[in-house]
């Protein structure tokens, strides 16, 4: 499947805001703007006011970063790393994308999918050839590749321990981040950590639990602001951002700035 030229339009300008508004706060203070942007899929992704509280970790991230390091998050629900290639949605980000940039790709929870060859890719093999796009498209313009092992799900065992859930997905990013000398997030073992950390009932606080749903995929705006707060600590220990690039990291972030705009058509 392939975007229409005003699907890609729409995508491009969608994600655009963030960046423009904070170019002027840049140039003030003499630092070049360098965007990160976020290729991924639902638990990263801006949910709109008819989601809420459903809440991607992506929306939470910018509270981290300072204003010259701004976010423009391309993550969709339902896509894997094949069907978001497919669509054109890499081709929007390489399209916008400059030297100097950062581009930070998770993905895993729809390459699972067996059933659905759209966007079925096999953890050793396709992938891998996928998550290969993202590096050489960021590589040939001049910005930076950021792989991260996908977010877990909430699941426990019988016995209260937190149980991966991604197979030899987050294995498979490993090896290919090794081999491309690219940095590596391990969001899926810092999450799994997490999530044992909290337990079987604190857990539900994070994820998208309601009157109505009992979500074990999806995160709410306190599991939205825990997920972004381990990327931008690994962003920084891998060195991929500055001390000076990051805020806020012990801070305690009031869920209400976590804000969910009406969709636009």
């Amino acid at each position: 499947m392939s975007l229409t030229r005003r699907q890609v339009t729409t995508a491009a300008l969608a994600a655009a805001p963030l960046a423009l508004a904070t170019t002027g706060t840049a140039q003030a203070s003499g630092r070049r703007t360098r965007t990160l942007y976020i290729a991924g899929d639902s638990t990263a992704a801006q949910k709109y006011s008819d989601a809420a509280p459903e809440t991607g970790w992506g929306m939470a991230l910018p509270f981290f970063l300072h204003k010259d390091r701004p976010v423009a998050n391309h993550a969709v629900n339902g896509r894997s790393s094949k069907s978001f290639v497919d669509e054109g949605r890499l081709d929007v980000i390489l399209s916008a994308i400059r030297p100097g940039d950062f581009l930070l790709v998770q993905f895993a929870h729809n390459d699972e999918k067996t059933t659905d060859p759209t966007r079925y890719t096999e953890p050793w093999t396709t992938y891998q050839d996928y998550l290969r796009l993202y590096i050489e498209g960021a590589r040939a313009r001049g910005a930076r590749p950021v792989l991260a092992t996908a977010v877990e799900r909430r699941r426990f065992d019988a016995s209260g321990n937190a149980v991966p859930s991604h197979g030899d997905y987050p294995a498979a990013m490993r090896a290919l981040a090794e081999e491309e000398r690219v940095a590596l997030l391990d969001l899926q073992a810092l999450s799994l950590a997490l999530w044992q950390k909290l337990g079987v009932e604190e857990t539900k606080k994070y994820f998208n639990w309601t009157a109505t749903e009992q979500d074990n995929t999806h995160f709410n705006p306190p599991g939205a602001i825990a997920v972004a707060r381990l990327v931008a600590a690994e962003l920084l220990h891998h060195r991929v951002l500055a001390p000076q690039d990051a805020r806020r990291l012990d801070a305690e972030i009031p869920e209400s700035w976590i804000t969910w705009p009406t969709a636009t058509a």
